[in-house]
């Protein structure tokens, strides 16, 4: 062995082993500094010599090329489920545990009433992961999937810190598969969650969730930046190695080979009454824990025993999931107000009268929206069930209807409050005095938004109602702010969320335009208003001589830069100035559509919904989205107050030519309110001549379309849009005929490996520059796959159906003919 390569091996070796030490262990004995300057030398090496890059080098754990899809694996030993067991709890939080006591009653029945000992573990909250070792290297990871067959997450697995790439010790097996769970834990996700908010991301709603999301990444680079764990809990196969009788051997074992162990959350007793006694203090202690589990698993320790008891359908006899209690509380419904989110989101929230549930007092709870709420009947003065959803969201479950507060019918007749009690008129019997009914009516939403009086819209596809205000609605007015000015949007420099956020809680900003406005005075008043908020807050005040120290680092010059970013970003492209407006449905890449199809503002605006139905990736929900935003009087002033305050959106070379994708048969196939095929409409375009003004007042044509044409809002469209096709065929083919590359207009191309000089994102613009879509998967509808090196399933999908493929030689001859 050269110098290099023993020292190769030497780094290797050591960082694996402060790893261990810091993540395993919790027991550094280097500082970060230092295991940081040894892991650059072995970078710097491994980059010389990648062919002596050891397997389990921690270089492997920063993530490699993004994937295009996860191979499936067949699990040699099935990943089963477990059955589950519980133990509720009586009003003086005493436990019934009749299900874990005939659990035991039935392992003692398969032994032939010898009593067993067990093993009794954390049951974590994470994703089920199933880990192979040949000689010690880890070769294979794989999630559960059903059971039978899982996903291959090998290069994200190698991402996790506590996951040992080369097992430790001596007595190493030739063969390991290792039963776990990969989790996150609780600090490590109110810390992503707070970069999420912070990056103007979603938020995962629960720790479990982000796990699975980040371990399913096709960019392992991504799941390395999440702080991901690995708890094993058990041995599926193993060959050679320790020689293990007990479940609990199995443990130590793997603790030994360099394992994370849920130490002191574990243990082996020799029976039921002592395991039961240890869950109780596991649900006293779970608060406390730093990770999630919803319950603990008890297991028959001896191997041989396991064996004799074997397995019930997809289960084994000898263990069983023996979940926590679900902590509820009955409480009182006071009213059900409405919240806004930031996206527009409007959801029901029940107001509670205080109740202490799972360690924190619950005043609210979540309906999630109308239609749960009324599928549950949940209504103000009701006694509810109301439960800590994953112990963080408190929500309500069920209505103790027995308790509802009711009136007689009379009453309810006498009090004038029938018409907005009932859709249709009580007819009480002759015993009326003795009806009852319910004292307050079924929950509905309310028609417009509580803050900004804009409408509350709910599409048929999705159960959430939203309120269209947009950036007219306060509690939207940040959010729009923000995705406004972000990078891939009108990418205003130096213009963050912190300082969009300021600037709206103050009311210095309220649209757009707002923005184009702002000076360095106003800029400067924010930020004392910020640092005083700031300084009340922690029980200072804001001095002079501070002010003073300010005045000294030149003050203004942040606020300078913010209005030069503001200045610079005064021309857009038309697709980015799209993005920016925060058009429901309408993301990059239906932005860019659109900017390549109407190539200026002003078409945009005024195109009919069948016209913008009838593009690609558009589609009828889009459509009528787009024509909601613009024809709302609110949203036209915004935009022409942003166009006089000097923004000007720059037009687009048309390259997705109208005249190719709305034809008569298409756009009357996609009329609001007129269900119609392409082939009829063809025929119904026949009829009338070809000619609009005779759909328009031809009496001969059926009678479905007269009922609809003289709709008159029916009869609008029909105008607009002989006005709108009469002016843009002209508009549209001049563009194409400035050199429209008609082989790549409105084709879909898909990338695939690595191409020898362009990166995937420069060819993705390039298409799309003339004319074509890049889509991120093969279809039958996929035009080209754009193959490089190292190209996977994508090229072998292609191969499959045919798809014509080129490589980077023959796509430049493509977009440059």
């Amino acid at each position: 062995m050269n110098n290099t390569a023993r020292r190769i091996q030497e780094l290797t070796e050591q960082l694996n082993r402060y790893a261990y030490e810091y993540y395993t262990l919790d027991a550094p004995t280097v500082p970060d500094a230092e295991y940081d300057r040894l892991f650059r030398e072995l970078e710097a090496l491994e980059a010389a010599h990648p062919d002596l890059r050891l397997p389990e080098s921690p270089t492997q754990r920063v993530g490699g090329m993004p994937l295009d899809g996860f191979e499936s694996v067949r699990h040699t030993v099935p990943m089963l489920s477990l059955n589950n067991a519980f133990s509720p709890q009586d009003e003086n939080d005493a436990f019934d545990h009749a299900e874990m006591l005939a659990f035991d009653e039935r392992v003692r029945g398969g032994l032939s009433g010898v009593q067993p000992e067990y093993v009794i573990e954390p049951k974590f909250d994470g994703l089920a992961i199933s880990l192979l070792y040949r000689n010690g290297v880890l070769v294979q990871a794989a999630t559960r999937g059903d059971g039978t067959t899982g996903e291959d997450v090998t290069q994200n697995i190698k991402t996790i810190a506590n996951i040992p790439l080369k097992l430790r010790g001596d007595n190493l097996p030739s063969l390991l598969e290792v039963r776990g769970e990969v989790l996150m834990l609780k600090a490590d996700f109110a810390a992503l969650n707070e970069k999420q908010a912070a990056d103007n991301q979603k938020l995962f709603a629960n720790p479990r969730n982000a796990a699975a999301g980040s371990l399913r990444q096709l960019d392992s680079r991504i799941t390395a930046k999440r702080r991901l764990h690995f708890f094993a809990y058990g041995i599926a196969h193993i060959e050679g190695g320790a020689r293990l009788e007990e479940h609990i051997q199995e443990l130590a074992y793997l603790s030994e080979l360099g394992f994370s162990l849920p130490h002191g959350q574990f243990g082996v007793f020799p029976n039921i009454a002592e395991i039961l006694a240890f869950y109780e203090h596991m649900s006293q202690k779970r608060p406390e824990l730093p990770y999630e589990i919803d319950g603990m698993v008890v297991k028959v320790n001896s191997l041989a025993q396991q064996e004799t008891l074997g397995f019930v359908s997809r289960a084994p006899r000898w263990a069983i999931a023996h979940k926590f209690p679900a902590e509820e509380a009955l409480t009182v419904v006071e009213a059900i107000d409405v919240q806004v989110g930031r996206t527009g989101a409007v959801t029901p929230v029940a107001r509670l009268q205080p109740v202490f549930v799972g360690g924190v007092t619950v005043t609210n709870a979540t309906l999630h929206n109308e239609g749960e709420t009324q599928r549950k009947d949940v209504r103000v003065g009701d006694t509810v069930v109301v439960r800590r959803a994953g112990d963080v969201i408190p929500e309500v479950v069920r209505v103790v209807f027995e308790r509802r507060p009711m009136q007689t019918i009379a009453e309810t007749v006498s009090d004038g409050l029938q018409k907005d009690l009932f859709a249709e008129p009580v007819r009480p019997s002759e015993n009326v005095q003795n009806e009852q009914i319910p004292l307050y009516p079924q929950y509905r939403l309310p028609e417009h938004c509580p803050i900004c009086a804009s409408e509350i819209e709910r599409e048929e596809s999705e159960a959430v109602a939203r309120c269209s205000g947009g950036m007219l609605c306060q509690a939207q007015r940040a959010q729009g702010l923000i995705h406004f000015a972000s990078r891939k949007a009108m990418d205003i420099d130096g213009l963050g969320q912190r300082q969009i956020e300021q600037l709206v809680a103050q009311n210095l900003v309220q649209h757009f335009a707002d923005l184009y406005r702002l000076d360095v005075p106003t800029l400067q008043l924010m930020k004392e208003n910020a640092d005083k908020e700031q300084a009340a807050d922690a029980g200072e005040t804001v001095s002079d001589g501070l002010k003073t120290t300010a005045k000294k680092q030149s003050p203004t010059k942040w606020a300078e830069n913010i209005l030069a970013g503001i200045e610079a970003s005064k021309q857009p492209e038309l697709a980015r100035f799209l993005f920016a407006l925060g058009i429901r449905h309408v993301g990059e890449r239906t932005a860019k559509s659109l900017a390549q199809a109407f190539g200026t503002l002003e078409n945009v605006r005024r195109a009919p919904e069948p016209v913008l139905a009838c593009l690609p990736d558009i589609g009828t929900v889009v459509a009528r989205s787009i024509t909601h935003f613009f024809a709302q009087p609110e949203q036209q002033a915004m935009i022409d107050e942003l166009l006089a305050v000097g923004v000007v959106p720059q037009n687009q070379t048309i390259s997705l030519p109208l005249s190719q994708y709305v034809t008569p048969a298409k756009w009357l196939s996609r009329l609001p309110g007129f269900k119609i095929s392409e082939t009829k409409a063809a025929a119904l375009w026949d009829l009338a001549g070809k000619n609009i003004d005779s759909l328009l007042n031809d009496n001969a044509l059926n009678a479905d379309w007269q009922q609809w044409r003289n709709q008159p809002e029916n009869a609008a469209l029909l105008l607009s849009m002989r006005q709108f096709l009469e002016q843009m065929p002209s508009e549209n083919k001049a563009s194409v005929s400035d050199g429209l590359n008609q082989a790549v207009a409105g084709k879909t191309f898909v990338l695939t490996g690595t191409l020898p000089t362009l990166k995937r994102d420069e060819a993705q613009a390039m298409i799309e520059a003339a004319g074509g879509k890049v889509s991120g998967s093969v279809s039958k509808k996929t035009d080209y796959v754009v193959a490089g090196e190292a190209a996977g399933s994508k090229l072998e999908k292609a191969n499959a159906l045919g798809v014509a493929v080129l490589d980077e030689a023959q796509l430049m001859a493509l977009l440059n003919p």
